[in-house]
């Protein structure tokens, strides 16, 4: 049986290192606050010291952090991944970071022979729970198929989009759509509400026609409550649309809506809304 290391247990890594033990994996955990990983030993988990020992261990490790920082960290620093891997085995990043760091690791990973593909995922809390995640996958196309089995665990599309890089590109993009989408609703429910519409009449109308979408739905209905539990937090959404942006200069492709939106985003943040949900952006629209 390929024995798997999951690092890192946040709002989205628990659930799917969860999920893996509840299918019948043999899965090796690890995380920096070494109390997050209780509930996954409880389930059935070994844990681990460091991610060294992870990936010494384990034929193939999933990675799921916070930023390119964390990611760094995890992979180069002490005690880190590439004190561990090695002899084939493989190293799956499945963090949304940006293509230069996926970049940077995949490098890193395959010159200490080990294999590597970055797998950043569309979908927050509700999806990881439910094993409904979309995986977009690029690198080692021999690690892409060995995974395929935990991959179905953990989602409900995986799309190998080709060489390093591409993954993160494609996360990047897709949450870049997704942020401008949510400052669009906010400043028309702002706006509905200054003029005497009711929100859920406006959502009503929206859900009946082509704007239709289960964003919308969900997050529509946090703006009318004014509460914002967390299911993407927003500093992570900021952090995507930075990400995004510095893509697009880079690239030399004028990015005006998303910049906007990072503005409102960034704005938000240093409101004090960080850590709640990116819908709690309507904060700073209303």
């Amino acid at each position: 049986m390929t024995t798997y290391g999951f690092l890192g247990l946040g709002i989205m890594g628990g659930p799917m290192a969860a999920n893996l033990v509840r299918a019948g994996f043999d899965v090796t955990v690890w995380n920096r606050n070494p109390a997050k990983c209780a509930p996954l030993v409880a389930l059935g988990a070994r844990q681990a010291s460091s991610p060294a020992e992870v990936c010494a261990a384990c034929d193939i490790t999933i990675a799921m952090l916070a930023d390119p920082a964390a990611a760094k960290e995890v992979c180069f620093g002490p005690n880190g991944v590439l004190e561990g891997i090695g002899g084939g085995r493989g190293y799956i990043d499945m963090s949304t970071v940006d293509d230069e760091t996926s970049t940077a690791i995949g490098a890193a990973v395959t010159a200490r022979g080990g294999r590597f593909l970055e797998a950043p995922v569309s979908g927050t809390k509700k999806p990881a729970e439910d094993g409904t995640l979309i995986i977009l996958a690029a690198g080692d196309r021999s690690l892409f198929d060995e995974a395929g089995p935990a991959f179905a665990v953990l989602g409900k599309t995986c799309l190998h989009l080709g060489q390093v890089g591409q993954g993160a590109r494609m996360k990047l993009v897709v949450n870049m759509i997704m942020g401008q989408m949510m400052t669009a609703l906010g400043e028309g429910m702002a706006l509905g509400r200054k003029c005497g519409l009711d929100g859920g009449q406006l959502l009503e109308v929206l859900d009946a026609g082509a704007m239709a979408n289960p964003m919308f739905k969900g997050k529509g209905q946090l703006l009318l409550s004014g509460e914002f539990p967390a299911s993407f937090p927003l500093k992570h959404m900021q952090k995507d649309l930075r990400l995004a942006v510095e893509l697009g200069d880079r690239l030399g492709q004028p990015l005006h809506g998303a910049a906007t939106a990072n503005e409102s985003f960034k704005r938000a943040r240093a409101a004090g809304h960080a850590d709640e949900d990116f819908a709690a952006v309507f904060r700073v629209l209303e």
